[in-house]
């Protein structure tokens, strides 16, 4: 009796393994931007609803610099893709360090304003619904800046020991898509916070 062998079915993914951190990426940017969109629509909804000050157009001032400095990051991020998809790593390396650079500014411009707002204007997370939605709103992007210079700051100390290469640009691109996010999550949290809820 005569045994009929089975070739075993082959296995196919259904994306290419380049393909998969994009759309991993894709996938926690949606999550993240509903979560956002929450933190949003709070504070929209409650704001002007405080029963006592201080209020928004009364202490809060535009950070002009502070958000020159994190949309500049976005341009230095790409020049960085380009000069490592390019192979080179030294300008990659500079471009990169700009990056975090100009991160790090804008976190500590963020420092600075909290600290004017809590021991100059009085504003904690607990004086009122502005304070509580702002610094839970506010405090929410600078926790995705945090987490973003920590990546950069991991992919930098990596690049310095020759660990980052040319054939390292899809992962690079892929992780500056996070930061891409965080930079346009800013236009939306400037535009509530500092101008259409005043």
């Amino acid at each position: 009796m005569a045994t009929a062998s089975l070739a075993a079915p082959k296995l196919e993914m259904p994306l290419a393994p380049e393909s998969r951190g994009r759309v991993g990426m894709w996938c926690l940017i949606a999550a993240e931007s509903a979560i956002f969109s929450i933190f949003v629509v709070a504070y929209l909804y409650y704001a002007g609803k405080s029963l006592s000050g201080p209020t928004p157009g009364e202490i809060l001032h535009v950070p002009v610099f502070n958000s020159i400095c994190l949309f500049s990051s976005s341009f230095t991020i790409v020049m960085a893709e380009r000069s490592i998809a390019a192979g080179k790593r030294m300008l990659f390396g500079i471009w990169w360090f700009l990056t975090i650079a100009l991160g790090a500014i804008f976190i500590l411009g963020t420092a600075r304003e909290w600290y004017r707002l809590i021991y100059v204007e009085g504003l904690t997370i607990s004086t009122n619904l502005f304070g509580t939605t702002y610094y839970s709103l506010v405090g929410l992007h600078a926790f995705h800046v945090i987490v973003g210079l920590t990546g950069l700051s991991i992919i930098m100390i990596l690049t310095v020991m020759g660990y980052v290469n040319q054939e390292h640009a899809p992962r690079i691109e892929v992780f500056a898509m996070y930061w891409h996010f965080v930079d346009a999550i800013w236009v939306v949290v400037l535009t509530v916070v500092y101008f259409i809820a005043r």
